[in-house]
């Protein structure tokens, strides 16, 4: 997800690489990389990158939060915003380790890569307006952004967050259908990708509901298909899906406290 953000920031030429510090636990490899592709610093053993940095990420599973945290709160300012995207980890219990820092919580998906990403956003009292502005600012550039209450980051979770391997496991079946009807792997695929990206462009303009009735024709091929959909619960299975996502995302939040 780091990547994929840093990606996008210095694509969309919102930060400079020489802007960005990278850290993590234990893996030097993976730093050097980050520095090699993307051209951004690591942080030095002393962490005084930290004093200076407006906003800090932090990436990682809501397991090593705690280590995370206990490692640079020494090194925080009072002018630093802590921009978790740990799923379920919460305000609060960031606020427990390091104080009543300004901390936002954020769930953007890893299409932040290429600008599209769906993120929700939450902060705490103690982020400022001008934070708020320049943190909105800065998700922007990777996608759209849709502020919300900390406990909805649950849902946004099960939505956006995860959304994306939903649709990626969906175009999977869609393509594995395809061949089983007789068409090649190569064409399949192909057909899948723009069928995808069509509709995406679709969905921007219109209601959703509206653009499935155009299609559909009485006792057509589009309403067999979507009554075969229908007839195997295809909503509740959805439902079930974001649900399930969504009570993880809270049960990761119990898990670190």
């Amino acid at each position: 997800m780091a990547e994929s953000m840093i990606h996008g920031w210095i694509n969309k030429r919102i930060m400079k690489p020489e802007e960005i510090s990278v850290m993590n636990k234990s893996d030097q490899d993976r730093l050097e990389f980050l520095s090699d592709e993307y051209g951004v610093n690591i942080v030095c053993q002393e962490k005084t990158e930290l004093k200076d940095a407006n906003f800090i990420l932090l990436a990682m599973k809501p397991k090593d939060v705690e280590v995370a945290l206990n490692g640079i709160k020494d090194k925080l300012t009072g002018n630093t915003v802590i921009v978790s995207v740990a799923a379920g980890v919460s305000i609060d219990t960031i606020q427990k380790h390091v104080g009543n820092f300004p901390v936002a919580r954020a769930m953007p998906n890893t299409s932040a890569k290429i600008g599209k990403s769906a993120t929700g956003v939450a902060w705490s009292k103690h982020v400022s307006l001008e934070q708020q502005h320049e943190l909105r600012k800065l998700l922007s550039s990777i996608g759209g952004v849709t502020v919300v209450e900390e406990e909805q980051l649950h849902a946004v979770t099960g939505v956006a967050g995860s959304g994306p391997a939903y649709i990626y496991y969906f175009a999977e079946a869609m393509t594995e259908a395809a061949i089983a009807n007789g068409l090649s792997n190569a064409d399949a695929k192909k057909l899948v990708r723009q069928t995808f990206a069509g509709a995406a462009e679709m969905l921007q303009q219109e209601d959703f509901a509206e653009l499935r009735k155009k299609v559909t024709s009485p006792n057509g091929t589009t309403a067999a298909g979507l009554n075969s959909l229908a007839e195997n619960n295809f909503k509740e299975i959805v439902n079930q899906c974001v649900t399930s996502a969504a009570e993880r995302s809270k049960e990761l939040g119990k898990e670190f406290k």
